[in-house]
């Protein structure tokens, strides 16, 4: 479970893309992931949604409903980071797909049309009904320069929000473990910020006197950070930002090395009283998630959004 946990997490930040083949068989088959991604297989490619709609004998592997498509587009596409490896993409959405928006830590499939192979995109934004505007942080790939180079304007497919996000009111809030959350661990690396990020902003977190809170966001470099413009509002939200930095340069005076040393060099203030939410490739979400449970966090509450 924590492979499969972990790599989930792992294919929405770090793999922007899903090849879809043509096997020589006529035969359609609908696999679905651990993050719910689906992927078509046909006889006839760049025809692949349409085909298995149409073909009457459809298997199911795995899990994640099949996307629906509705129309949306680009509202805004700027870099994320000094670097320019990350854009942040504003993109205008359908008023009922905003309203599927719930959890922070869901995400969607985006398409350029049915010729295009999705993207796997975790919200950045937190819920808004009212807002119908998603925010997408994307770390620029081969093959997704589709995506990354959209101007202003651009037409997309958006499908429907799909998995069920972080679980923090069922796991967070009262006394499920007996034990109150008093402190609140966040971890994220590369993109990984994206929907940690929307659960910071969502206020679902319940930052307080009562409930401290500790971002530990592992990049590169400084030039790679995204969101540098927003850690003082963390910070005044409550949330102390810890860059943690694997190629610093030499004038970087903050934390070196993995997101997972600078906890175990940190430790876990209250086990029994912690909770933590985590975003990012699999060593380093596998790496923290050991630690947190030897030092005697519930696995309850260490929270994956998939």
């Amino acid at each position: 479970m924590r492979f499969i946990t972990s790599l989930a997490c792992l294919l929405v930040v770090a793999a922007p893309f899903l090849q879809a083949f043509a096997p020589p068989s006529r035969t359609f088959v609908s696999t679905r992931s651990v993050v719910g991604v689906t992927t078509y297989y046909g006889s006839q490619p760049g025809n692949e949604f349409r085909s298995v709609r149409s073909n009457h004998r459809v298997l199911f592997m795995g899990w994640g409903p099949e996307p629906v498509w509705s129309s949306a587009s680009v509202k805004t596409n700027q870099a994320a980071c000094q670097s320019g490896a990350c854009v942040k993409i504003l993109m205008d959405v359908p008023p009922e797909t905003a309203a599927e928006y719930k959890n922070p830590g869901q995400y969607v499939q985006v398409r350029l049309d049915d010729a295009t192979k999705p993207l796997f995109l975790a919200i950045a934004s937190p819920p808004d009904a009212e807002n119908a505007v998603f925010e997408f942080l994307i770390k620029k790939t081969e093959g997704n320069e589709w995506m990354t180079s959209l101007s202003a304007g651009a037409a997309v497919q958006i499908s429907q929000v799909l998995g069920n996000g972080f679980p923090i009111e069922e796991n967070l809030e009262g006394f499920k473990y007996d034990f109150p959350t008093q402190n609140l661990l966040l971890f994220a690396a590369g993109s990984g910020i994206a929907p940690i990020k929307a659960a910071a902003e969502s206020g679902k977190l319940n930052i307080s006197e009562a409930r401290k809170a500790r971002l530990y966001y592992g990049e590169r470099t400084a030039a790679d950070l995204c969101y540098v413009e927003l850690f003082s509002e963390w910070e005044k939200a409550g949330i102390q930002v810890v860059p943690v930095l694997s190629q610093p340069g030499a004038d970087w005076e903050g934390r070196t090395g993995y997101v997972q040393a600078a906890l175990a060099e940190d430790g876990v203030p209250v086990p029994r009283n912690s909770g933590a939410l985590l975003c990012g490739m699999k060593g380093m979400s596998e790496a923290v998630k050991d630690l947190l449970q030897k030092a005697g966090v519930f696995e309850g509450r260490v929270l994956f959004n998939f």
